[in-house]
């Protein structure tokens, strides 16, 4: 098995669900990952110790998720040299909105590239970036991806330019008629 170049870190079991979608795109790009749960809050040395030891194991990203204050990615951050990704998670009486600011207002110094709400898939695809800088293999499965993107856009325009609007909805199974 090939050693992990990103770390998946969530604060809880239940930003899995979110979580998961950072590795099903690191799969797709090849990329080995590890994941764990551990919380910048309940767990503070687990986080911080896992943050400060992630560079000499060999990982090149971290991507952290977390709901709440969601500390996470910025207690990472502030412990590690490596490019950390922070997933502000929506959940509680906020929706997210308290996570996404917890997440992307770090101070100077300790820098947190922040994705969307609930963005885990960009931020797997942020890491296979990065990651590609010293990869061309993987770049090349970056500028793919992109491609196909396209691809799927282009089709989707020909499909509703053929069918026009209420047929190309139909097609999809809801029209708002």
């Amino acid at each position: 098995m090939k050693k992990p170049l990103v770390g998946i870190v969530m604060g809880s079991d239940s930003d899995l669900p979110v979580m998961r979608g950072a590795a099903d795109i690191l799969d797709e790009f090849g990329i080995p990952w590890e994941v764990l749960i551990s919380s910048a809050h309940r767990a503070p040395e687990k986080t911080s110790d896992y943050a400060r030891r992630a560079a000499e194991r060999g990982l090149a990203v971290i991507i952290a998720g977390a709901g709440g204050a969601a500390h996470l990615a910025g207690v990472i951050a502030g412990h590690t040299p490596l490019p950390v990704i922070g997933v502000p998670i929506a959940s509680g009486a906020l929706n997210g909105v308290d996570a996404l600011y917890a997440t992307v207002q770090m101070p100077p110094g300790i820098p947190v590239a922040t994705v969307a709400l609930n963005g885990a898939k960009n931020a797997g695809i942020l890491a296979a970036q990065i990651v590609s800088a010293g990869q061309p293999e993987v770049r090349d499965k970056v500028i793919a991806y992109k491609e196909k993107m396209a691809r799927q856009v282009e089709e989707k325009s020909t499909r509703l330019q053929e069918l026009g609007i209420e047929g190309y909805l139909n097609a999809k199974g809801g029209s708002k008629a």
